[in-house]
């Protein structure tokens, strides 16, 4: 065997044609990955990674490989030499394997100099460096699978014939058949059972760096039934039954052994933070899924920026992760903008479900151009049909970042959706009401989001004068209680109530304002309003838990604007200032999934908290920038205050928590003190359990235009919206999270970026050494061999 492969070698690479199909592959490769522009061009992409080279490869390698094998056995044929090479003292196996490595190695070679691709990547990436190298690895292995398939049909198909331009057209066939072909016939074939019988199946996720034994299980095979089947025509002469069977049985059983492998298999992502591998919460939630769940994906179109063709790329691996894993995941992605006759009309039916289109600039050419995109996708499920957002908004981020931000957000945004769609709500929240508590009106907006997942229905503590006891059994039959802005003093036995709720293991949302002051009520003639210390008799309630919230106003440099009107009548004109009370948190570098990722949050006169030593666990969620200042009550609150320019050197107190989470068992308010009632269970200790304080009540608050409330954390002046909404409905979903879902918001996924400035200043460079470095790299090959061959032979 090692004669033979040793041979082909030989030939090869003795004669010009060798080096000339393996010079056509590197150039071919060359100029699509690095010069001609279009979906394979790396440097345009703007991303660190070689998958454009992986997609690219295997339709060269399609051409290349058949070229290589033609002759494996169809020359000998026409040469006359096959009756001679059976005669030698080796079997037809090895015979066979001696071809097959000979070729395989050959194409080894060829993809060598490609490794040269890869390191340019790693030089061009910001930062150097930034290529995922266990990505590329396994993509590799993939495209060596992928080879090693092909030659196996190719050398099968030099037996055929004893004309090679035959062979190679049957080999380009047969491979085209095995890498798309099935694919195309699983569109008019319900289920995957089709589809996973062709390569591209199984090469798309090798490609992207996961190892998995069904997908090698199925690589393996094809190569094995080929050069069996090789074998076979090299026995042509064998006319026994036993054999005969066992060539017609191997097809069967290497089928029956891939169907099998779906129930026992390893599956291994390469990639550096592990994208591709979903969390157990995801997987859990998947496998439920028993009706067929369709997926339409709204991210469709010609013209796309490279980030957003990226996004689109990372959304359908996404959803191909959940078809692998549950075939009832049916997706689809669809343009709803591609035909002008009804481009108008599909715009206007998905805006007003709530899908709103984004426009995109795209430079091409010189020229820059707006595109319109929907970044939506729509999960139906037994009737029920559920939107889910594929951008993650960001105040100020560039295009590159807000990608970055929506890949990250990707895998949550769906097992959220699936979530809802196939899970019947089963927790119940109570809106506490009866001390003040913001209007329905001005929460609307926050409860219809939360109402897609809980049960939601007010509850007020009146009867505690009452009947006491059973207001703390009604109560306790809720999950979760949110109060939203008290502005009236909660009384003992209402506290107690509360307490015990929380001693029971009841979970709560406390949204408080310790100073009363309203925005509002500065839009009089002298543009004034009086600040006070709001006095709620909670003081004693939070501290026993482990915090203080101080009746003080934060002042932050880093604000939301206000708007003011100037001049009179017909000469009025709306101007935006600086307004200091209206805090925009930032919470990048914040990890935990309740904030991680979200957008800028808008607080109005927050406070300031200050946490206290005692058993339970603190985790700061907001907290305003380090330009802040801290100002006592009582005080006047002048509109006139955005007008004047600030003097840094007073904001200096540093940052100033104002949100915090509290876990752990819970000590009683009432531990070793006189109740104001008597209770049936009295607990002093509670069951672990949660409560997040946020020290401003209007983070919740909806502005109420003419046709009623609006979205929460839209801002009507300046058109943004803020991340208000998503923190709170964070803040619920971790507080009643079992099964670990909000904990996919914490997940870091890396988008590896190219160093545009790099590029543009060096691109005819680094064009030029992965166009004819790969060349340089063949030439000094095909000379050593050349040089040491000569050298072998004359001595």
């Amino acid at each position: 065997m090692l004669a033979v492969l040793k041979k082909e070698i030989h030939t090869f690479f003795s004669s010009p044609i060798g080096y000339l199909v393996i010079a056509i592959f590197l150039i071919l490769n060359g100029l699509f990955i690095w010069v001609f522009k279009g979906d394979f061009n790396i440097p345009d992409s703007g991303f660190a990674d070689l998958s454009p080279f992986f997609i690219f490869t295997p339709w060269v390698l399609l051409f290349l490989i058949p070229a290589v094998t033609m002759r494996a056995f169809s020359e000998e044929k026409k040469q006359g030499t096959m009756e001679l090479l059976l005669t030698k003292p080796i079997s037809h196996f090895k015979i066979v394997m001696g071809k097959y490595l000979g070729a395989l190695l050959l194409i080894v070679l060829a993809l060598i100099p490609t490794l040269l691709y890869a390191i340019s990547v790693n030089q061009l990436g910001n930062p150097v460096g930034n290529l995922d190298l266990g990505s590329t690895i396994g993509s590799y292995l993939g495209v060596l699978f992928l080879a090693a398939s092909y030659v196996s049909i190719g050398v099968f198909s030099s037996t055929l014939s004893d004309n090679q331009v035959v062979c190679f057209i049957i080999a380009i066939f047969l491979c085209l058949i095995f890498y798309i072909g099935f694919e195309g016939i699983s569109d008019f074939i319900p289920g995957t059972f089709v589809e996973k019988l062709g390569m591209n199946a199984h090469y798309k996720s090798m490609s992207r760096g996961i190892i998995d034994s069904r997908d090698v299980l199925y690589f393996l095979s094809v190569i094995i039934l080929f050069i069996a089947f090789t074998t076979r025509r090299m026995n042509a002469h064998d006319r026994s039954k036993t054999l005969s069977w066992q060539i017609a049985l191997l097809p069967i059983g290497l089928l029956v052994v891939n169907i099998f492998s779906d129930t026992l298999f390893t599956r291994y992502d390469l990639t550096e933070d592990k994208r591709y591998t979903l969390s157990e919460a995801t997987t859990t939630i998947v496998d439920d899924i028993e009706m067929p769940l369709i997926v339409d994906v709204f991210l469709e179109g010609d013209g796309f920026p490279s980030e957003f063709k990226r996004l689109r790329s990372e959304t359908n691996q996404m959803l191909e992760e959940f078809a692998a894993l549950n075939n009832q995941v049916k997706f689809s992605f669809i343009n709803p903008i591609s035909d002008e006759a009804t481009r108008a009309n599909n715009i206007q039916q998905l805006s007003q479900r709530g899908l709103t289109p984004m426009q995109l600039s795209v430079q091409e050419s010189g020229k820059t151009s707006q595109e319109v995109i929907f970044p939506w996708a729509l999960a139906s499920y037994e009737g029920v049909t559920v939107k889910i957002p594929l951008i993650k908004n960001k105040i100020g981020a560039t295009q590159d970042e807000l990608v970055s931000n929506s890949v990250q957000h990707l895998e949550y945004a769906f097992a959220d959706a699936f979530n809802k769609l196939i899970h019947p709500k089963r927790r119940k929240i109570a809106v506490l009401k009866g001390n003040g508590q913001l209007e329905n009106r001005y929460i609307a907006d926050y409860v219809k989001t939360l109402r897609d997942y809980y049960f939601i229905a007010p509850f007020t503590l009146d009867s505690v004068a009452t009947a006491p006891q059973r207001t703390l059994d009604s109560l306790a039959t809720f999950d979760l209680i949110i109060s939203a802005k008290p502005t009236k003093a909660f009384s003992e036995p209402e506290k107690l109530v509360l307490d015990q709720y929380t001693m029971k293991g009841g979970k709560s949302l406390w949204l408080v304002d310790a100073v009363a002051i309203e925005k509002d009520s500065l839009y009089n003639e002298e543009g004034k309003g009086l600040a006070l210390a709001r006095d709620l008799n909670l003081t004693d309630f939070f501290f026993k838990y482990g915090l203080r919230i101080n009746p003080v106003l934060v002042n932050d440099l880093y604000s939301a604007p206000i708007t003011l009107a100037s001049g009179e009548g017909s000469q009025a004109q709306f101007n935006q200032l600086a307004w200091f009370y209206s805090p925009l948190i930032n919470t990048q570098a914040n990890t935990h999934p309740i904030v991680n990722n979200l957008n800028l949050i808008k607080l109005d006169f927050a406070n300031q908290i200050d946490t206290l030593k005692n058993t339970l666990s603190k985790t700061v969620l907001l907290q305003s920038s380090l330009l802040s200042k801290v100002e006592g009550m009582p005080r006047i609150i002048s509109l006139d205050l955005a007008n004047k320019e600030p003097n840094p050197s007073d904001y200096s107190a540093g940052s100033q928590i104002m949100a915090v989470l509290l876990e752990g068992e819970f000590t009683s308010v009432y531990n070793n003190r006189v109740k104001p009632f008597k209770i049936s269970e009295d607990k002093n200790t509670s069951i672990p359990t949660k409560m997040i304080v946020v020290a401003d009540g209007d983070i919740v608050k909806n502005d109420v235009g003419r046709n009623g409330p609006m979205e929460l954390g839209f801002d009507r002046w300046t058109g943004q919206t803020y991340g208000n909404k998503e923190f709170l409905l964070n803040a619920v979903n971790y507080l009643l999270d079992d099964d670990g879902l909000i904990n996919l918001r914490s997940k870091e996924i890396s988008i590896a970026f190219l160093d545009q400035q790099k590029i543009a200043s060096d691109k005819s460079k680094w064009q030029l050494i992965n166009i004819l470095g790969p060349l340089a790299l063949l030439g000094i090959f095909g000379f050593l061999f050349n040089y040491f061959r000569r050298k072998k032979y004359t001595s």
